[in-house]
């Protein structure tokens, strides 16, 4: 058995229940209280639910992508210094990852419900208010779709940030 491919397989499930539970929890919070104090929407209305739900579902998508780059990193990071600085390395390259991709996330959130709303004559969350779920599944649809297109790009931005070692130039 090779310890060290265990070690990361632990590193990444522990990463992956840690960053699920803190960043969720947190959108989840930030839902409701944006909910309540900008939209008069309470926290048992079924429409802003799914709305949050797919906001949630977003963030999830898009931080699924950041445990490769990280580990990627923790792979890197582990050949050069003693364990302390590598943890130390690990938890500030996974901090600036994860903020990364979750603003992207909110920005990709926003651009989408706000061009949406601009394409249509009704006010969509005075209709989430109400209680409209059709309008909600609409919205969280395009929010998870753009998700899904713009994630590889994201990636791609995080991934250039791993610090690889040089290669010598080819002739």
């Amino acid at each position: 058995m090779n310890y060290n491919i265990a070690i990361l397989g632990l590193v990444e499930i522990i990463s992956a229940i840690t960053i699920g539970l803190i960043i969720l929890s947190l959108t989840y919070k930030i839902m409701t209280w944006v909910g309540e104090k900008y939209y008069n929407i309470s926290e048992y209305n079924q429409a802003y639910s799914i709305f949050t739900a797919a906001i949630i579902l977003s963030v999830g998508i898009m931080v699924s992508g950041v445990l490769q780059p990280l580990l990627s990193s923790f792979r890197l990071l582990n050949k050069a210094d003693d364990s302390f600085w590598i943890t130390l390395k690990y938890l500030g390259t996974g901090a600036v990852y994860i903020g990364i991709a979750y603003f992207a996330t909110i920005v990709i959130g926003l651009i989408s419900t706000f061009l949406y709303s601009r394409l249509t004559p009704i006010d969509e969350f005075d209709e989430m208010r109400k209680n409209n779920i059709g309008v909600s599944l609409i919205i969280s649809s395009i929010l998870i779709t753009m998700t899904i297109l713009v994630k590889d790009g994201v990636m791609t931005i995080i991934e250039a940030l791993v610090p690889y070692p040089e290669l010598p130039p080819t002739i």
